[in-house]
């Protein structure tokens, strides 16, 4: 599917006063003439948009970026398929030879876990580079939620989201999350943030850019990542995967212009492994302060840190199969891919990321059900669309 036929999700505000033709150079203009080969998608997915079933948008980062092969692999999979079991579409979005793909299938998920060729961790700022380059690349949150929006799937799950990191003060060192969700009118449904990063700040940052944040869980407490107990609250609570649907309908039909955060804890069965990396972390946390390590050299020694304090643990899932001499590389190489991190002899958090999968299609199956019965679009500019009418090219025209 072309990207032309897929702005059919991306109509205007019927309030601008202009015709709102969707394919054709009304359409190219309004969308900055996006070249129709930058984005390709899916059969699957092309299916699931035009009869409105429950889509789930996926991150390749994880693949690309935040585990060692094989595990980065069977963990995508593994994803794919937990959604799949609750009733939504996954729609994994990674970038091929300059290219966006949504719905990565297979063997383009072989090609970017095996990094066989170079790839390149894209945010929001790298797209034009990655493009002009025709390189490979794993879209990150801010990534993943951009492409998401331009062809209209408005739920998005991930292990846990970046945020405000500690000295950011001096380094200024906020994630592009954060601003994305500020401007990106997606739900993304995570653990939360990692305690290695400045959890206030980060949700202070969060109101700043009029992000609705809110847990979906038995009270308000922020989670973080690895343990439900962060020390922070959410504004808000939702009690069921309905109420949250219903929450982003109506933030959707709002046209707000801004995106959602669903803060998931982590499964009450992984919880004591997540206390004990927590521990880890903040033993760390404290060994930095007594050493002086401030600004962006935190980050690094903490992982470091916590590696050692955690090897040889047993918990939930073991990665007996990894390479750790690709893994060591994949450590000094990539020090602040700490989301999805597993550690060597037995730290990963599969269960984490599977349970916000699990989660997120349930909402997504939920939303779906709002949309047939209330007739509210979740497309770009979240209008009610009217019947269309059919063009020469059988293109619809609204």
């Amino acid at each position: 599917m072309n990207i032309t036929r897929a702005s059919f999700f991306h109509r205007l505000p019927a309030q601008w006063g202009m015709k709102r033709q969707v394919a054709g150079l009304d359409s190219r203009r309004a969308f900055h003439r996006m070249d129709d080969s930058m984005i390709e998608i899916s059969n699957e997915v092309t299916q699931a948009l035009k009869n409105n079933e429950p889509i789930v948008a996926l991150e390749s980062t994880i693949i690309t970026h935040g585990m060692p092969y094989p595990v980065n692999l069977e963990t995508a999979l593994k994803v794919e398929r937990t959604v799949r079991e609750k009733g939504a579409v996954p729609a994994t979005i990674g970038i091929i030879k300059g290219r966006v793909h949504v719905g990565l299938n297979p063997d383009q998920l072989e090609l970017l876990a095996s990094l066989k060729e170079p790839c390149l961790k894209t945010s929001r700022r790298d797209f034009p580079y990655v493009f002009s380059k025709k390189l490979n690349g794993g879209t990150t949150v801010s990534g993943t939620m951009l492409v998401a929006s331009k062809v209209g799937i408005p739920i998005f799950v991930t292990g846990g989201i970046g945020g405000v990191h500690r000295g950011a003060q001096e380094t200024f060192d906020i994630s592009a999350d954060l601003t994305e969700l500020g401007r990106t009118p997606v739900a993304v449904v995570s653990s939360g943030v990692k305690s290695i990063l400045d959890i206030g700040k980060t949700l202070e940052y969060l109101e700043t850019q009029g992000v609705c944040v809110a847990t979906l869980g038995p009270g308000t407490e922020f989670p973080a990542f690895f343990t439900p107990f962060s020390g922070f609250q959410s504004p808000y609570r939702l009690e069921t995967t309905a109420e949250a649907a219903r929450l982003i309908q109506q933030c959707l039909a709002f046209n707000s212009g801004s995106g959602l955060l669903i803060a998931v804890p982590i499964p009450e069965s992984s919880q004591a492994d997540g206390e004990a990396i927590e521990r880890a972390i903040g033993s760390a946390l404290t060994l930095a302060d007594q050493r002086n390590i401030r600004g962006r050299d935190v980050t690094p020694f903490v992982l470091s840190q916590v590696n050692l304090l955690t090897s040889g643990a047993s918990l939930t899932a073991t990665i007996d199969r990894v390479d750790f001499a690709h893994f060591d590389h994949f450590i000094s190489s990539s020090p602040k891919s700490f989301i999805l991190l597993p550690l060597k002899r037995g730290i990963s958090d599969m269960a984490l990321i599977e349970h916000n999968a699990a989660i997120g299609a349930s909402i997504a199956v939920d939303l779906a059900h709002l949309q047939r019965t209330s007739g509210i679009s979740t497309g770009n500019s979240f209008q009610t669309p009217p019947p269309p009418s059919k063009s020469k090219d059988d293109c619809p025209t609204v």
